[in-house]
């Protein structure tokens, strides 16, 4: 592998880690350097921390909250 990607990836543990996990990657970095545009999609899909995966993680927390808050009004009506 190529020294400035190798140097590239070892300056980001997630890079880092996915590599370990991935290693069909090491061997498509050392033969085509210029796939590390994909390298680092591959990586960021594979974590889930592409902006449509953050939007969803996002929608969820606010819909449990809405269903914590519908769940606090059944209670204190139910007390009432």
């Amino acid at each position: 592998m190529r020294k400035d990607v190798y140097d590239y990836i070892s300056s980001k543990s997630k890079l880092q880690q996915f590599i370990r996990e991935q290693p069909i990657w090491y061997r498509t970095l050392t033969r085509d350097p210029t796939q590390l545009e994909k390298f680092e999609l591959a990586s960021l899909q594979y974590f889930k921390q592409t902006i449509p995966h953050k939007i969803e993680k996002f929608s969820n927390s606010v819909e449990m909250a809405n269903v914590m808050l519908y769940m606090l009004q059944a209670m204190r009506e139910q007390d009432s």
